[in-house]
């Protein structure tokens, strides 16, 4: 508290703090705070939570605590976000590092250990996937991540609530590792609740492909953005699921090695196996789904193609049956000069070639070509 005193930038946060019935809590941490620490100082056990505008502004709180979690907004997790964690003392190579994990990332160090999981966000047929980079060691918990990603700061909200149920005599390796399983848990949490999205955007989906005038080249890319998606976020709950394994079995030093703490780290696993479960279940339903769709949809265009070569059939016909009359009508032009016997003759010629030539053109296409008898009819 005397840090909050000394400084007139650091903002000590108080709950529920509203100005013309706006609250300037959210706003605060959203809007004008990079940094946020929730702090348990040394002579205290009542948590502090800060806001500041530096890091610079908090380190010395954070070097006089028992435990601190700090979250960083970083603009460039390459070059900001390394010269964060160097002020907070973790290793310049820490986050490069992390940051070449195939969406997520382990690295223990002894002393300091890191992790990066993905944040994923579902925006309509389009799914991105932003790092969280999470550093430990001793008595600090960081947490870096960039603009987009805001469910580790709504977590901030309430995150000194948090430690302030911890019991007292816990000790600082397990109330590290409980912080730590916290954070991962509204992660993967938040991460779980974009597959509604996914689900929404599923049933679209369907709607369209039932519908006869939807384009078929558009409806066909969508289909694959919709299974590329799904992929994506499969990969991105197993590769989280490897981070808390290794965390649980990799036997770090700077997580506890009590047992019942360590179970929660197999909890969390459990709990991203069940949303695992789900999401594949979800990826047959939708695969099954879109087949039967797919197969409605080929045979609207069956029923499309039976009707013009209807069309074009009988349009051969009808064309042959005038051909040929107005041929002969060419060749007989000269009639006017005849007598009324010739005339007679030469419209009986006209008739029967008409006739016959329409019949034939009737025969030849029947026997090349098996009509439907009906638009729906499907080929044999």
């Amino acid at each position: 508290m005397d840090v909050a005193a000394n400084n007139s930038n650091l903002r000590v946060e108080k709950p529920k703090e509203e100005v013309n019935g706006r609250n300037t809590e959210a706003e605060g941490i959203l809007v004008t705070n990079r940094v946020i620490c929730v702090s348990l100082p040394s002579l205290s056990s009542k948590p502090v939570k800060v806001t500041a505008a530096t890091p610079e502004e908090i380190i010395p709180m954070v070097q006089k605590a028992n435990l601190s979690w700090v979250n960083y907004t970083s603009t460039d997790l390459e070059t900001d976000g390394v010269k964060v964690a160097q002020q907070f003392g973790f290793s310049e190579s820490m986050i490069p590092t992390l940051l070449k994990g195939y969406y997520a990332n382990y690295e223990d160090r002894e002393v300091e250990v890191g992790v990066m999981v993905p944040a994923v966000r579902v925006d309509g047929l389009e799914m991105n996937v932003y790092p969280i980079i999470i550093l430990a060691r001793r008595n600090l918990i960081l947490t870096l991540h960039s603009a987009e990603v805001t469910r580790i700061i709504q977590f901030s909200r309430y995150a000194d609530t948090y430690l302030r149920k911890l019991p007292e005599v816990m000790p600082q390796e397990d109330k590290l590792s409980m912080m730590l399983i916290r954070i991962l848990d509204e992660n993967n949490t938040k991460n779980f609740e974009q597959l509604r999205n996914i689900e929404e955007q599923a049933d679209a989906m369907s709607e369209k492909m039932i519908d006869p005038t939807s384009p078929r080249t558009a409806v066909g890319r969508q289909i694959y953005e919709m299974k590329h998606t799904l992929i994506t976020y499969l990969n991105t709950l197993w590769r989280t699921l490897d981070v808390v394994n290794t965390l649980r079995y990799g036997d770090a030093e700077v997580i506890t090695d009590n047992q019942k703490v360590l179970n929660r780290f197999g909890l969390l696993a459990d709990e991203l196996n069940r949303q695992i479960e789900l999401s594949e279940h979800m990826s047959e339903v939708l695969a099954s789904g879109l087949e039967v769709l797919q197969s409605l949809y080929n045979n609207q265009l069956q029923i499309l193609n039976n009707r013009m070569s209807l069309t074009m059939t009988w349009l051969t016909i009808l064309g042959t049956a005038v051909l040929v009359p107005n041929t002969l009508a060419t060749i007989f032009g000269f009639v006017f000069n005849l007598e009324w016997q010739m005339v007679i003759w030469t419209m009986t010629i006209i008739t029967f070639a008409t006739v016959g030539s329409t019949l034939l053109a009737y025969w030849w296409v029947k026997k090349r070509v098996n009509l439907p008898k009906r638009p729906d009819e499907p080929n044999s």
